[in-house]
């Protein structure tokens, strides 16, 4: 299966560091063509760094031209502060997409994950080196908020290119009530 072309934009939204990732598919093959974090200025208020989020994404858009946003979804953590501060982050740099007409995508950490190393629980390290297995990039020493990123913009791709038709399911009782059709008779 031959995929158009089309260049991805990854986000890995943050109130102090948020890390972007713009990879190209072109002929099922993926390159990363940027990587990189936009540093916010912690001495200035949470407002403040909202705008120069939007300014920010807003640059590396027009910049970059992406047919497609990818952004990672707002996890809950112990600090309930940090995940509002957070899903702010999330929410400006998704209407820096949608001002510019570009649909946007989400996907949690453990998505993420999954799709680039199998394992939904690897750490961020893992997904990194697992990322130069997939994507070929110069950065050895890239900041994990930039190749989280990449992570995000590569999961995205491949969700496109492999949907998943899986239902899901919370219990056996509900798997077989509904795959009465899958039980083989003993």
């Amino acid at each position: 299966m031959q995929t158009k072309e089309q260049i991805i934009l990854g986000i890995d939204p943050g109130t102090n560091i948020m890390g972007y990732g713009v990879i190209q598919i072109k002929n099922n093959s993926i390159s990363v063509l940027k990587m990189n974090v936009l540093k916010l200025d912690k001495q200035k208020t949470h407002i403040e760094r909202l705008k120069d989020i939007f300014e920010g994404v807003t640059a590396i858009i027009e910049e970059n031209h992406p047919d497609s946003v990818a952004i990672e979804e707002p996890f809950y953590g112990k600090n309930i502060q940090s995940m509002l501060k957070l899903g702010r982050a999330q929410g400006v740099a998704i209407a820096a997409a949608m001002h510019n007409n570009i649909p946007v995508y989400e996907y949690s950490p453990r998505k993420v994950k999954l799709a680039i190393t199998g394992k939904g629980s690897a750490s961020k390290e893992q997904l990194a080196a697992m990322l130069h297995h997939l994507a070929e990039f110069k950065e050895e020493h890239a900041c994990l908020d930039a190749t989280d990123a990449v992570g995000i913009a590569i999961c995205h791709y491949l969700q496109c290119k492999y949907p998943s038709n899986e239902k899901s399911y919370s219990n056996w009782k509900t798997f077989l009530t509904k795959n009465s059709d899958r039980i083989i008779p003993q």
